[in-house]
């Protein structure tokens, strides 16, 4: 649970989480080996297919929250089940102590149920002196240890058997051997008895068919039958999005919801509950069924006409499984109930702005979460949105509002850019690596920032190169024929860090029969303003870019920057949208931005070998393999150059640069960069490509750090060029 003040002191407990050499191997075996199983698992199966299947059926049942709850209740009746909302968490938990009370119970025993986390149901239960035992393994566990849980699924991953034994050695009074199925046993022998000595047995649900009044529950231990069954009261509580309108939609959840989770093909138990069964402790040999829906926020998130989608959420974890800050910090860190990249946002719904101020800065937008959700919810923008409402409810902070007054005036930010270029000249020098680079930082700048070389501002800005004689250099010479009109985005860090590279893009294009143009008032993408949630600058920065290049003017509008490719075709019209006289602009917009990569490959089917026989690894940009789904043009091109091609391990795991992100979360991002060189390094290989100028400063930062391991870091376009 996340109970931090201050964003230095979460910033602490994130150190004490990287510090932890067991839970980071731990996450990273489980990191590796749950994307084969995944795979593994949805072979042939229309993936794309089933994601737009669950969303529609998802948003369908969300729009009719108050339909389906009457639907539910009346069949419910019918058949003897007691049906309860609760508009708040205390409400549930009220509701289910005052049903313990009327039916005398005093020893409660429960299934894993992540709504009841959220209402803090034990500690309520046991305030009224009852007596509530876990008994999923791991939540087991996690309650002797008085620990919240650290994955929605796998709420004990953060443990080691040898802790595990421990605890049970405690808990028995007697010494047990770390051997798990020895473990498994000792938990066994122990929960048994709370089976048949409870009064009630508590369960959350998977699903609430309306149409039969049936709960679905989805597990692989066995617990939650031995819950619903053997205790003569049984309680189900379920969030109001569990609702869904037949067996057949649940069916179709089904399909997705274990593969995702664990990698399974399906769960070893699933149980379908449809009314009281037979209960020979109660007077008319009939079980008393209570099913309690909770609220809390639920129906005004339905009503939210962007985050009700996150009501889709089948609750598999998965975005927690992928997510590289996860794997790096776990879920105590990464969560307050829930874990995640939908637990950063459910934490602002559900428990309040103070818990979630600090998880949501904690998003390293590298898409992985949106890539994985089986219920399609654009999970990386939603964090951003509430990461600006938060500080619209709060106050901006200084830097952030700097930075939008600063990048909202082009000339202003691009004025400062070529002073910075005077300024830092005492500071430069060239790195072992190829390249200039900032050898003396200010400590003002350099605090946590000393992991990697900072790369200094370019003597001469890209669009300098391009008046300068490149436009005439690369274009077709008067009489010559062009099919086709490009024009080039460069972001700022072509434009002002690395024009070189920019220089050998718009090089590589040349004389294919293209007239490329290079509009001098377009600026920053403006992504990196998004990412401190300064919404509105960034809104007006995409304005800037749409008013600089007329989207009808052009066939392509090409950028060699993966980040701003993803940014300007999946961001812009979203921002624009409340300009609905630029809403086909902003579409057309979008829909001709295309990547370098892409663009040389599968537009211009340029093939240059200029390669010399050299072992190149390949770094995938978390915005070109995930934003734009571009994962062979970039291959391909390294092989058809001349030079071998040698893949790399977790290639589309994201370095850790992530804009901003890198400035805030410096030892995550660190980490996440010390990996993946440790991966290139492991290679073989003695140049690293990627498409992204800002995986290159990252990663050429990070490999100039290292002495004695110095692999070339290029942007693909400098290997074409």
């Amino acid at each position: 649970m996340q109970t931090a003040q201050t964003l230095e002191q979460y910033k602490a407990e994130l150190r004490d989480s990287l510090d932890n050499e067991f839970l980071r191997k731990t996450l990273d075996n489980f990191a590796v080996a749950y994307r084969t199983g995944r795979e593994n698992a949805f072979k042939g199966i229309d993936l794309p297919g089933l994601i737009a299947e669950i969303a529609a059926a998802k948003d369908d049942s969300v729009a009719r929250l108050d339909e389906l709850y009457a639907e539910f209740k009346k069949n419910a009746e019918a058949i003897g089940i007691h049906v309860h909302m609760a508009r708040t968490a205390l409400e549930a938990n009220e509701i289910i102590a005052r049903i313990a009370e009327e039916n005398n119970c005093k020893t409660i025993v429960k299934s894993k149920s992540m709504t009841a986390e959220e209402t803090l149901l034990n500690h309520h239960l046991e305030d009224k002196g009852l007596h509530v035992t876990e008994t999923d393994l791991g939540e087991w566990i996690i309650q002797l240890r008085h620990e919240g849980p650290s994955h929605m699924v796998m709420p004990a991953i953060h443990l080691s058997r040898y802790q595990v034994a421990d605890l049970f050695s405690q808990v028995t009074k007697k010494d047990q051997d770390s051997d798990i199925q020895k473990l498994v046993k000792v938990a066994r022998r122990e929960l048994r008895v709370k089976y048949a000595e409870a009064d009630m047995g508590i369960s959350g649900g998977n699903f609430a068919i309306a149409d039969s009044a049936t709960i679905g529950l989805v597990t692989n231990e066995g617990n939650a039958r031995l819950v619903t069954t053997l205790p003569r009261v049984h309680v189900a509580l379920l969030g109001l999005d569990k609702l869904t309108p037949t067996l057949h939609d649940a069916l179709r959840v089904l399909r997705a919801l274990p593969r995702n989770a664990t990698g399974q093909q399906i769960t070893s138990y699933a149980t379908w509950i449809t009314g009281p069964n037979e209960c020979g402790a109660c007077e008319d040999n009939k079980k008393i069924m209570h099913v309690v829906f909770l609220d809390n926020g639920r129906r005004a998130l339905a009503k939210d006409p962007d985050f009700k989608q996150v009501l889709r959420c089948v609750r598999c974890g998965a975005c927690a499984n992928v997510c590289p800050v996860y794997r790096m910090v776990g879920g105590h860190k990464y969560g307050h109930i829930y874990i995640g990249a939908i637990g950063l946002i459910l934490t602002y719904f559900f428990h309040g702005r103070e818990k979630a101020k600090h998880l949501v800065q904690n998003c390293i937008n590298c898409q992985s979460c949106k890539a994985i959700c089986p219920a399609g919810i654009d999970l990386p923008r939603l964090i951003k949105e509430i990461h600006a409402r938060i500080q619209n409810e709060e106050g901006h902070p200084m830097q952030g509002q700097l930075l939008g007054m600063m990048m909202k005036n082009r000339k202003l930010f691009h004025g400062l850019l070529r002073a910075a270029n005077w300024a830092q000249r005492p500071f430069v020098g060239k790195g072992q690596t190829g390249g200039r680079f900032i050898r003396h930082l200010p400590m003002v700048f350099a605090k946590d920032q000393d992991f990697r070389a900072l790369p200094a501002v370019a003597e001469t800005p890209f669009r300098d190169l391009w008046e300068k004689g490149l436009k005439q250099e690369i274009n077709p010479k008067p009489g010559q024929h062009a099919s086709m009109k490009v024009a080039l985005f460069s972001g700022c860090v072509h434009d002002f860090v690395y024009p070189e590279q920019f220089v050998a893009a718009a090089k590589a294009m040349a004389g294919k029969n293209a007239q490329i143009d290079y509009p001098m008032q377009q600026s920053c993408c403006g992504l990196p303003l998004q990412m401190m949630g300064e919404l509105p600058a960034a809104r007006d920065v995409a304005l800037q870019n749409l008013l600089a290049m007329d989207p009808a003017e052009y066939d392509y509008i090409v950028t060699s920057c993966a980040s701003c490719a993803s940014h300007l075709k999946h961001n812009y019209p979203k921002l624009l949208e409340d300009r609905p006289d630029l809403a086909f602009k902003a579409t057309q917009f979008a829909e001709k931005v295309i990547d370098f990569s892409s663009f040389v490959h599968d537009v211009l089917k340029v093939a240059p070998k200029t390669g010399a026989g050299k072992k190149v690894t390949y770094h995938a940009p978390c915005h070109l393999c995930r934003g734009l789904d571009v994962r062979e043009a970039p291959r391909a091109l390294i092989s058809a150059s001349g030079n071998e091609y040698v893949p790399c391990a977790e290639e589309e795991v994201c370095c850790g640069f992530g804009g901003t992100y890198g400035m805030k979360f410096a030892e995550i991002s660190n980490t996440l960069l010390q990996k993946k060189l440790d991966n290139i390094v492991a290679s073989g290989a003695s140049v690293i490509v990627t498409d992204c100028p800002g995986c290159v400063m990252q990663i050429r930062g990070g490999m100039e750090k290292r002495q004695g391991q110095k692999v070339e870091v290029k942007h693909i376009a400098e290997l074409l060029g």
